[in-house]
């Protein structure tokens, strides 16, 4: 099974550097006062961070595909690779994806690992490359595609496809695509709003290679307005340790200043920027009629 699927990430990587030149060099001849475009301490720290998770993907790897080989030899299921099961492995994991994205926005133990990519204040073919080192937190959410029988391989294909596909789509230089693709797949604007720190903009847009998933499941915003990238509490660092581990820092903060473990548990498994005073004023906003209220910014994370 493995000799039979090529490393598309390994394959990629001349169109990635080619494609960054092309973007770099359109700044240069083309400026936009209204694009984040390039810096070279933040270009090199998200250039950072992605060596540094192949690095520590490649140390991970190790207990996950031995979890995983272990659900494929229990399952009696078995899913034979061949031109038409391919595309329906990509569309599940695709699927899975969606609310593995999601699950890492909306819980801050999860948050901890993926704050990393939207760490930058730009938005350019380099942010695609800032990824996480403890992508320890991601493999969960796909033992159910092992379970049905689809080869650990066929699985990392699948991922690295998804993971291929994203990078053209973090870029200022491309507007808006035909509807059609618009309407299916996850494109730079759709992927704009998902990097962007202003509150209607955030928690949106989760999809990898299919926005359809948005859509279906209620989290598709189109973009409208300017996107302003980053945190809604950003971090001024290029040191690449830093980026890594800011989170883990903060949540280990605030677990020992924590009055009880119901507090504990909520700054750990709650969402990013969650207060324990929410939870009180919830149980108040439960028990009486209340006005409608939106969600804090600071609540739903970056």
């Amino acid at each position: 099974m493995p000799s039979q699927l090529p490393d598309v990430v390994l394959w990629s990587i001349p169109a990635f550097v080619l494609l960054t030149v092309v973007e770099m060099v359109s700044y240069r001849l083309h400026p936009d006062e209204d694009a984040a475009g390039y810096t070279a301490k933040d270009a090199a720290t998200s250039v950072g961070m992605g060596l540094g998770s192949l690095v520590f993907d490649a140390i991970w790897k190790i207990p996950i595909v031995a979890v995983y080989a272990a659900v494929y030899e229990l399952t009696p299921l078995r899913a034979p690779l061949a031109w038409w099961t391919l595309p329906l492995m990509l569309l599940g994991q695709d699927f899975f994806y969606y609310w593995s994205h999601r699950g890492h926005h909306v819980i801050r133990i999860l948050w901890a690992c993926h704050v990393v990519h939207h760490s930058s204040r730009k938005f350019n073919l380099t942010t695609a490359l800032r990824q996480p080192w403890t992508t320890w937190t991601v493999w969960p959410f796909y033992v159910p595609l092992i379970a049905l029988g689809v080869h650990p391989a066929a699985l990392a294909f699948c991922s690295s496809v998804n993971l291929v596909y994203q990078f053209w789509i973090h870029t200022e230089r491309i507007g808006t695509l035909p509807r059609p693709v618009e309407f299916l797949f996850n494109t730079p604007s759709h992927h704009r709003v998902h990097h962007a720190s202003q509150g209607g903009y955030l928690d949106r847009n989760f999809g990898g290679i299919l926005i359809v998933w948005d859509r279906l499941f209620g989290s598709f915003t189109p973009e409208t307005v300017p996107c302003e990238f980053g945190l809604t509490k950003n971090i001024s660092t290029y040191n690449p340790l830093r980026v890594a581990t800011h989170e883990y820092v903060a949540i280990g903060r605030d677990v020992r200043a924590a009055a009880d473990w119901r507090e504990r548990l909520g700054r750990i498994f709650r969402g990013p920027g969650w207060q324990p005073e929410q939870e009180r004023t919830d149980g108040v906003a439960a028990s009486a009629p209340a006005a409608p209220r939106q969600k804090s910014p600071a609540a739903q994370g970056g």
